[in-house]
């Protein structure tokens, strides 16, 4: 990438403005090919004239592909361009959640429980999805309503770092829920601390899509 001094000789990033980006009068190379508001291209020009343009429109001149020969330019609004930039980064993020499985037995004890919720805990702490299931075994499936009173009973030992998708469901021979982790600033932890190295293993792993 081309690299271009500021007034004093010297390479700085003090020349960029939030994430890295040039803009409006800080873009230095001496010629620039712009994209107009609309994706227009715009042909190459000096950024001055680049600037008077986007200026003209009540928009900023941002450059996007410093890399390029000439560097290009956008004309955008700088604030919904950065707004827009961290949704992308924040959908990228969610689209490689993972949903993590934990699995109970209706007749599990106090220890295993509290084990498995841990697990499921940390899992949502690090801002996974948790997939929780319970499968019935024989004649236990004549009376779902005790896996279901078990599925809730760790569905809200966990409120406080997740929230329910919907509500526990009887499906063949199992009962399922997801949970969803609640906003990072507002997950509180009961069974596990921040600094705790979380459990990583699981009954399970699948992805979501």
């Amino acid at each position: 990438m081309a690299k271009y001094p500021n007034s004093r000789g010297r390479f700085q990033n003090r020349n960029r403005g939030p994430k890295g980006l040039r803009r409006n009068d800080r873009i230095r190379a001496p010629e620039v090919r712009v994209i107009g508001p609309e994706g227009t291209n715009l042909g190459v020009m000096p950024p001055k004239k680049a600037l008077a343009l986007a200026q003209k429109v009540g928009l900023d001149l941002i450059e996007i592909s410093p890399g390029a020969r000439p560097p290009v330019c956008r004309i955008l609004d700088f604030g919904k361009f950065l707004y827009e930039e961290s949704k992308k980064q924040k959908d990228t993020k969610q689209a490689t959640t993972k949903l993590k499985e934990v699995k109970f037995r209706i007749g599990i004890d106090a220890h295993d429980f509290e084990t498995k919720i841990r697990r499921a805990e940390g899992f949502l702490y690090n801002g996974n999805k948790v997939k929780l299931s319970l499968q019935f075994r024989g004649r236990e499936n004549e009376h779902p309503e005790l896996g279901i009173a078990r599925i809730n009973q760790a569905r809200d030992e966990l409120s406080g770092v997740s929230s329910p998708d919907g509500e526990a469901r009887h499906v063949g021979r199992q009962v399922i829920l997801i949970l969803s982790p609640l906003p990072e600033n507002k997950r509180t932890l009961k069974y596990n601390r921040p600094e705790d190295d979380f459990d990583e293993h699981e009954d399970e792993e699948e992805h979501e899509g």
